[in-house]
Protein backbone atom coordinates (compact mmCIF):
# COMPACT_ATOMS: atom_id res chain seq x y z
CA UNK A 1 0.00 0.00 0.00
CA UNK A 2 1.09 3.68 -0.78
CA UNK A 3 0.21 6.42 1.72
CA UNK A 4 0.19 10.08 1.65
CA UNK A 5 1.38 11.62 4.67
CA UNK A 6 -0.01 15.49 4.77
CA UNK A 7 -0.97 17.74 7.63
CA UNK A 8 -2.16 21.31 8.85
CA UNK A 9 -3.95 22.34 5.70
CA UNK A 10 -5.10 25.40 7.45
CA UNK A 11 -8.37 25.98 5.10
CA UNK A 12 -9.75 29.60 5.71
CA UNK A 13 -6.74 30.73 6.43
CA UNK A 14 -5.16 34.53 5.26
CA UNK A 15 -2.05 35.62 4.81
CA UNK A 16 -1.35 38.81 6.78
CA UNK A 17 -4.66 39.76 5.25
CA UNK A 18 -4.79 37.89 1.90
CA UNK A 19 -6.86 34.98 1.14
CA UNK A 20 -5.52 32.38 0.39
CA UNK A 21 -8.74 29.79 -0.50
CA UNK A 22 -7.16 30.12 -4.39
CA UNK A 23 -3.84 29.01 -2.97
CA UNK A 24 -5.12 25.89 -1.11
CA UNK A 25 -7.42 25.03 -4.18
CA UNK A 26 -3.91 25.07 -5.74
CA UNK A 27 -2.41 23.10 -3.38
CA UNK A 28 -5.39 20.73 -3.53
CA UNK A 29 -4.83 20.11 -7.28
CA UNK A 30 -1.36 18.98 -6.74
CA UNK A 31 -2.24 16.81 -4.39
CA UNK A 32 -5.06 14.86 -6.90
CA UNK A 33 -2.28 14.81 -9.53
CA UNK A 34 0.20 13.01 -7.26
CA UNK A 35 -3.02 10.29 -5.97
CA UNK A 36 -3.34 9.43 -9.81
CA UNK A 37 0.33 9.39 -10.89
CA UNK A 38 1.42 7.64 -8.03
CA UNK A 39 -1.21 5.22 -7.07
CA UNK A 40 -1.53 6.57 -3.59
CA UNK A 41 -3.93 4.02 -1.56
CA UNK A 42 -4.64 6.45 1.54
CA UNK A 43 -4.68 10.20 2.37
CA UNK A 44 -3.28 10.98 5.98
CA UNK A 45 -4.35 14.09 7.48
CA UNK A 46 -2.48 14.51 11.07
CA UNK A 47 -4.93 17.12 11.95
CA UNK A 48 -5.73 21.25 11.53
CA UNK A 49 -7.76 20.70 8.43
CA UNK A 50 -9.37 24.05 9.18
CA UNK A 51 -7.45 26.68 10.45
CA UNK A 52 -10.52 27.93 13.02
CA UNK A 53 -13.35 26.07 14.79
CA UNK A 54 -15.90 27.79 12.99
CA UNK A 55 -14.55 27.37 9.08
CA UNK A 56 -17.06 29.44 6.97
CA UNK A 57 -19.06 28.24 4.83
CA UNK A 58 -16.86 28.37 1.26
CA UNK A 59 -13.98 26.88 3.42
CA UNK A 60 -16.58 23.78 4.52
CA UNK A 61 -17.25 23.13 0.61
CA UNK A 62 -13.71 23.52 -0.12
CA UNK A 63 -12.72 20.37 2.03
CA UNK A 64 -16.14 18.52 1.17
CA UNK A 65 -14.87 19.02 -2.96
CA UNK A 66 -11.61 17.68 -1.86
CA UNK A 67 -12.95 14.82 0.09
CA UNK A 68 -14.86 13.71 -2.81
CA UNK A 69 -12.34 14.31 -5.21
CA UNK A 70 -9.79 11.96 -3.30
CA UNK A 71 -11.99 9.32 -3.01
CA UNK A 72 -13.13 9.43 -6.57
CA UNK A 73 -9.15 8.95 -7.23
CA UNK A 74 -9.42 6.02 -5.69
CA UNK A 75 -8.09 6.72 -2.19
CA UNK A 76 -9.24 6.67 1.43
CA UNK A 77 -8.96 9.32 4.17
CA UNK A 78 -7.77 8.92 7.51
CA UNK A 79 -8.16 12.17 9.56
CA UNK A 80 -6.99 13.15 12.57
CA UNK A 81 -8.56 17.23 14.27
CA UNK A 82 -6.08 19.76 14.98
CA UNK A 83 -5.83 22.13 18.17
CA UNK A 84 -7.17 24.78 15.69
CA UNK A 85 -10.51 22.25 14.60
CA UNK A 86 -13.38 21.73 16.51
CA UNK A 87 -13.13 17.86 16.91
CA UNK A 88 -16.71 17.64 17.26
CA UNK A 89 -17.71 19.64 14.28
CA UNK A 90 -14.80 18.04 12.57
CA UNK A 91 -15.94 14.75 13.29
CA UNK A 92 -19.51 14.93 12.76
CA UNK A 93 -21.28 11.97 10.70
CA UNK A 94 -18.00 10.14 11.02
CA UNK A 95 -19.69 6.47 10.60
CA UNK A 96 -21.66 7.73 7.48
CA UNK A 97 -18.39 9.19 5.77
CA UNK A 98 -16.73 5.83 6.88
CA UNK A 99 -18.89 4.15 4.08
CA UNK A 100 -18.02 6.59 1.19
CA UNK A 101 -13.82 6.10 2.56
CA UNK A 102 -13.02 9.33 4.89
CA UNK A 103 -12.21 8.04 8.36
CA UNK A 104 -12.67 10.77 10.68
CA UNK A 105 -10.64 9.90 13.88
CA UNK A 106 -11.32 13.34 16.17
CA UNK A 107 -12.70 11.59 19.67
CA UNK A 108 -11.25 10.08 22.60
CA UNK A 109 -13.13 7.19 22.23
CA UNK A 110 -11.80 5.92 18.99
CA UNK A 111 -7.88 6.16 19.96
CA UNK A 112 -7.92 2.38 19.96
CA UNK A 113 -10.39 1.91 16.99
CA UNK A 114 -8.06 1.55 13.80
CA UNK A 115 -8.68 1.76 10.12
CA UNK A 116 -7.54 -1.74 8.92
CA UNK A 117 -6.27 -2.61 5.75
CA UNK A 118 -5.12 -5.88 4.43
CA UNK A 119 -1.37 -6.60 3.04
CA UNK A 120 -1.96 -9.87 1.67
CA UNK A 121 -0.62 -10.15 -1.96
CA UNK A 122 -3.08 -12.47 -2.83
CA UNK A 123 -6.01 -10.31 -1.64
CA UNK A 124 -8.20 -8.97 -4.87
CA UNK A 125 -8.59 -5.16 -3.59
CA UNK A 126 -7.87 -3.75 -0.07
CA UNK A 127 -11.19 -3.35 0.96
CA UNK A 128 -11.75 -6.98 1.41
CA UNK A 129 -11.47 -8.63 4.93
CA UNK A 130 -8.00 -9.63 5.86
CA UNK A 131 -7.58 -13.20 5.72
CA UNK A 132 -6.97 -14.88 9.09
CA UNK A 133 -3.27 -14.94 9.71
CA UNK A 134 -2.28 -12.23 6.94
CA UNK A 135 -0.94 -9.35 7.75
CA UNK A 136 -2.64 -6.14 8.05
CA UNK A 137 -2.01 -2.60 7.92
CA UNK A 138 -4.11 -0.63 11.24
CA UNK A 139 -3.71 3.38 11.35
CA UNK A 140 -4.67 4.83 14.50
CA UNK A 141 -5.50 8.02 14.92
CA UNK A 142 -4.51 10.49 18.05
CA UNK A 143 -6.39 13.94 17.38
CA UNK A 144 -5.51 17.12 19.03
CA UNK A 145 -5.78 16.09 23.05
CA UNK A 146 -6.49 18.98 25.24
CA UNK A 147 -5.36 17.93 29.01
CA UNK A 148 -7.84 19.64 31.22
CA UNK A 149 -10.44 17.76 28.79
CA UNK A 150 -9.43 14.68 28.72
CA UNK A 151 -7.10 13.38 31.62
CA UNK A 152 -9.95 12.24 33.29
CA UNK A 153 -11.38 10.34 30.72
CA UNK A 154 -7.63 8.80 29.82
CA UNK A 155 -6.91 8.31 33.93
CA UNK A 156 -4.30 10.47 33.75
CA UNK A 157 -2.73 11.68 37.24
CA UNK A 158 -2.23 15.36 35.53
CA UNK A 159 -3.25 17.19 33.53
CA UNK A 160 -0.51 17.23 31.01
CA UNK A 161 0.09 17.01 27.16
CA UNK A 162 2.83 14.13 27.78
CA UNK A 163 0.36 12.25 30.15
CA UNK A 164 -2.63 12.88 28.06
CA UNK A 165 -0.20 11.47 25.00
CA UNK A 166 1.54 8.63 27.08
CA UNK A 167 -2.13 7.45 27.75
CA UNK A 168 -3.34 7.50 23.97
CA UNK A 169 -0.39 5.69 23.00
CA UNK A 170 -0.82 3.35 25.62
CA UNK A 171 -4.32 2.29 24.55
CA UNK A 172 -3.03 1.90 20.76
CA UNK A 173 0.22 -0.05 22.28
CA UNK A 174 -2.65 -2.51 23.90
CA UNK A 175 -4.81 -2.63 20.88
CA UNK A 176 -1.92 -3.81 18.58
CA UNK A 177 -0.71 -6.46 21.16
CA UNK A 178 -4.72 -7.43 20.98
CA UNK A 179 -4.77 -7.75 16.76
CA UNK A 180 -0.76 -9.44 16.90
CA UNK A 181 -2.45 -12.79 18.23
CA UNK A 182 -4.26 -13.36 14.74
CA UNK A 183 -1.29 -12.52 12.58
CA UNK A 184 1.21 -9.45 11.83
CA UNK A 185 0.15 -6.23 12.50
CA UNK A 186 1.75 -2.83 10.50
CA UNK A 187 1.06 0.61 12.63
CA UNK A 188 1.01 3.39 11.37
CA UNK A 189 -0.05 6.64 13.75
CA UNK A 190 -1.14 9.85 13.48
CA UNK A 191 -0.58 12.45 16.34
CA UNK A 192 -1.15 16.21 16.14
CA UNK A 193 1.29 17.18 18.78
CA UNK A 194 5.01 18.93 19.66
CA UNK A 195 7.48 16.14 19.45
CA UNK A 196 10.87 16.97 21.08
CA UNK A 197 13.32 17.84 17.97
CA UNK A 198 10.68 19.40 15.76
CA UNK A 199 11.92 23.03 14.37
CA UNK A 200 8.61 25.65 14.91
CA UNK A 201 8.02 28.34 12.87
CA UNK A 202 5.61 31.62 13.76
CA UNK A 203 2.25 30.45 12.31
CA UNK A 204 1.68 27.61 14.72
CA UNK A 205 -0.47 28.20 17.51
CA UNK A 206 1.34 27.32 21.18
CA UNK A 207 0.07 24.05 22.09
CA UNK A 208 0.78 25.36 25.98
CA UNK A 209 2.04 27.82 27.81
CA UNK A 210 6.06 28.60 27.23
CA UNK A 211 6.21 25.53 24.93
CA UNK A 212 5.64 22.64 27.80
CA UNK A 213 3.01 20.57 26.01
CA UNK A 214 6.25 18.97 24.29
CA UNK A 215 6.26 15.38 23.74
CA UNK A 216 9.53 13.07 23.74
CA UNK A 217 10.26 11.33 20.46
CA UNK A 218 10.51 7.82 22.13
CA UNK A 219 7.06 7.71 22.94
CA UNK A 220 6.69 6.72 19.34
CA UNK A 221 8.83 4.16 19.26
CA UNK A 222 7.75 0.79 17.98
CA UNK A 223 5.53 1.97 15.26
CA UNK A 224 5.97 1.22 11.91
CA UNK A 225 5.44 5.00 10.81
CA UNK A 226 4.36 8.02 13.21
CA UNK A 227 2.63 10.90 11.03
CA UNK A 228 2.91 14.19 12.71
CA UNK A 229 1.01 17.24 12.18
CA UNK A 230 1.29 20.85 14.42
CA UNK A 231 4.33 22.17 13.06
CA UNK A 232 4.65 23.33 9.59
CA UNK A 233 8.39 22.60 8.62
CA UNK A 234 8.16 19.38 6.97
CA UNK A 235 11.22 17.24 8.61
CA UNK A 236 12.51 14.14 9.46
CA UNK A 237 12.55 13.32 13.59
CA UNK A 238 13.76 9.89 12.84
CA UNK A 239 13.72 7.45 9.82
CA UNK A 240 9.83 7.02 10.90
CA UNK A 241 8.38 9.47 13.09
CA UNK A 242 8.14 12.66 10.69
CA UNK A 243 6.23 15.88 9.96
CA UNK A 244 4.68 16.81 6.84
CA UNK A 245 4.31 20.20 7.16
CA UNK A 246 2.01 22.50 6.05
CA UNK A 247 1.42 22.41 2.57
CA UNK A 248 1.57 26.50 1.91
CA UNK A 249 3.68 29.20 3.94
CA UNK A 250 1.66 30.87 6.41
CA UNK A 251 3.82 33.20 7.66
CA UNK A 252 7.00 34.83 6.18
CA UNK A 253 9.67 32.92 9.08
CA UNK A 254 8.35 30.18 6.78
CA UNK A 255 9.82 31.84 3.43
CA UNK A 256 12.89 29.15 3.19
CA UNK A 257 10.92 26.26 3.78
CA UNK A 258 10.23 23.39 0.73
CA UNK A 259 6.57 22.18 1.06
CA UNK A 260 5.39 18.66 0.25
CA UNK A 261 4.57 15.55 2.15
CA UNK A 262 5.75 12.44 2.38
CA UNK A 263 4.78 9.05 0.29
CA UNK A 264 5.33 5.98 2.60
CA UNK A 265 5.11 2.61 1.23
CA UNK A 266 3.99 -0.59 3.38
CA UNK A 267 4.24 -4.26 2.10
CA UNK A 268 3.49 -7.54 4.36
CA UNK A 269 6.87 -7.09 6.04
CA UNK A 270 6.02 -3.24 7.31
CA UNK A 271 7.47 0.37 5.81
CA UNK A 272 9.59 -0.50 2.88
CA UNK A 273 10.32 3.33 1.94
CA UNK A 274 9.57 6.78 2.55
CA UNK A 275 10.21 9.67 -0.19
CA UNK A 276 9.21 13.26 -0.23
CA UNK A 277 6.99 14.90 -2.52
CA UNK A 278 6.85 18.62 -2.98
CA UNK A 279 4.47 21.50 -3.58
CA UNK A 280 4.76 24.50 -5.68
CA UNK A 281 3.34 27.44 -4.41
CA UNK A 282 1.55 29.73 -6.57
CA UNK A 283 3.51 33.12 -5.06
CA UNK A 284 6.79 33.46 -3.99
CA UNK A 285 7.82 34.92 -0.79
CA UNK A 286 10.36 37.73 -0.70
CA UNK A 287 12.28 38.63 3.13
CA UNK A 288 13.60 42.48 1.60
CA UNK A 289 15.80 44.26 3.67
CA UNK A 290 17.97 47.89 2.76
CA UNK A 291 17.61 51.61 1.89
CA UNK A 292 14.63 52.73 -0.30
CA UNK A 293 16.30 53.70 -3.09
CA UNK A 294 18.37 50.56 -3.25
CA UNK A 295 15.25 48.39 -3.02
CA UNK A 296 13.26 51.03 -5.98
CA UNK A 297 15.85 50.99 -8.30
CA UNK A 298 18.15 47.97 -7.64
CA UNK A 299 17.06 44.92 -10.49
CA UNK A 300 18.82 42.58 -8.33
CA UNK A 301 15.45 42.60 -6.58
CA UNK A 302 13.22 42.61 -9.56
CA UNK A 303 12.23 38.80 -8.66
CA UNK A 304 10.25 39.82 -5.17
CA UNK A 305 7.79 42.01 -7.91
CA UNK A 306 5.43 39.59 -8.35
CA UNK A 307 6.47 38.51 -4.64
CA UNK A 308 4.75 38.81 -1.09
CA UNK A 309 7.51 40.58 0.40
CA UNK A 310 8.19 41.46 4.05
CA UNK A 311 10.55 44.68 3.63
CA UNK A 312 12.92 46.48 6.21
CA UNK A 313 14.16 50.15 5.73
CA UNK A 314 17.34 50.53 6.88
CA UNK A 315 17.50 54.43 6.30
CA UNK A 316 18.65 56.74 9.08
CA UNK A 317 15.50 58.63 8.78
CA UNK A 318 12.61 56.94 8.32
CA UNK A 319 11.22 58.02 5.03
CA UNK A 320 8.19 59.98 4.10
CA UNK A 321 5.27 57.63 2.40
CA UNK A 322 7.27 54.62 2.53
CA UNK A 323 4.94 52.21 1.70
CA UNK A 324 3.42 54.00 -1.05
CA UNK A 325 6.87 53.95 -2.81
CA UNK A 326 7.72 50.35 -2.54
CA UNK A 327 4.10 49.04 -3.55
CA UNK A 328 4.74 50.56 -6.79
CA UNK A 329 7.40 47.97 -7.53
CA UNK A 330 6.12 45.92 -5.18
CA UNK A 331 2.40 46.03 -5.11
CA UNK A 332 2.33 42.82 -2.46
CA UNK A 333 4.25 44.70 0.33
CA UNK A 334 2.34 42.80 3.26
CA UNK A 335 4.66 43.53 5.82
CA UNK A 336 7.23 46.83 6.54
CA UNK A 337 9.61 47.42 9.13
CA UNK A 338 11.79 50.12 10.49
CA UNK A 339 15.69 49.18 11.71
CA UNK A 340 17.81 52.32 10.64
CA UNK A 341 21.31 51.05 10.22
CA UNK A 342 22.96 53.24 12.41
CA UNK A 343 20.70 53.01 15.23
CA UNK A 344 22.99 51.10 17.02
CA UNK A 345 25.58 54.32 16.96
CA UNK A 346 23.27 56.94 17.98
CA UNK A 347 22.41 57.38 21.63
CA UNK A 348 18.47 58.78 21.42
CA UNK A 349 17.27 61.02 23.54
CA UNK A 350 14.14 59.35 25.81
CA UNK A 351 10.56 60.38 25.34
CA UNK A 352 10.14 61.81 28.62
CA UNK A 353 13.41 63.74 28.19
CA UNK A 354 12.10 65.22 24.82
CA UNK A 355 9.22 66.30 26.44
CA UNK A 356 11.05 67.75 29.47
CA UNK A 357 12.79 70.34 26.82
CA UNK A 358 9.83 71.22 25.27
CA UNK A 359 8.92 74.75 25.01
CA UNK A 360 5.60 74.62 24.11
CA UNK A 361 2.41 72.20 22.95
CA UNK A 362 3.94 72.31 19.60
CA UNK A 363 7.29 71.46 20.64
CA UNK A 364 5.68 67.95 22.74
CA UNK A 365 4.17 67.50 19.05
CA UNK A 366 7.18 67.95 17.25
CA UNK A 367 9.46 65.90 19.56
CA UNK A 368 6.64 63.27 19.31
CA UNK A 369 7.05 62.85 15.44
CA UNK A 370 10.86 63.31 15.69
CA UNK A 371 11.14 60.32 18.45
CA UNK A 372 8.62 57.27 16.94
CA UNK A 373 10.10 57.71 13.24
CA UNK A 374 13.64 59.46 13.45
CA UNK A 375 12.93 62.22 11.26
CA UNK A 376 11.86 66.10 12.54
CA UNK A 377 8.30 67.73 11.39
CA UNK A 378 8.44 69.51 7.74
CA UNK A 379 7.11 73.05 7.04
CA UNK A 380 3.74 70.92 5.90
CA UNK A 381 3.06 69.00 8.50
CA UNK A 382 4.48 72.22 11.56
CA UNK A 383 1.36 74.19 9.59
CA UNK A 384 -1.00 71.58 10.71
CA UNK A 385 0.25 70.98 13.66
CA UNK A 386 -0.15 74.91 14.66
CA UNK A 387 -3.66 74.93 13.14
CA UNK A 388 -4.76 71.57 15.13
CA UNK A 389 -3.29 73.46 18.32
CA UNK A 390 -4.98 76.64 17.59
CA UNK A 391 -7.93 75.07 17.21
CA UNK A 392 -8.07 72.80 20.21
CA UNK A 393 -7.36 76.55 21.80
CA UNK A 394 -10.12 78.17 20.45
CA UNK A 395 -12.50 75.27 21.18
CA UNK A 396 -11.38 75.54 24.95
CA UNK A 397 -11.86 79.51 25.46
CA UNK A 398 -15.25 78.89 24.22
CA UNK A 399 -16.10 76.66 26.84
Amino acid sequence: MRLLHTSDWHLGRSFHGVGMLDAQRNFIEQMLAVIREQSVDVVLIAGDVYDRALPGLDVVKLLDDALVRITDAGAKVVLTSGNHDSAIRLGFASRLLERGGVHLRTRVEDLDSPVLFPLDSNSDSKDNAAQAGAPVLAIYGIPYLEPRLVSERLGTQTASHFDVTQAAVQLIREDIARRSEAGPVHSVVLAHTFASGGITSDSERDLSIGGLGAVPLDLFDGFGYTALGHLHGRQELSEHVRYSGSPLAYSFSEAKHRKGAWLIDVGVDGVEGVEEVLWTAPRELAILRGKLAELLESEQYSWAETAYCQITLTDSARPAQAMEQLRARFPDTLVLGFDPEDAAGRVKASYSSRLAEAEDDLGVCCGFLDHVRGRPADETELSALREALEAVRLEGAEL
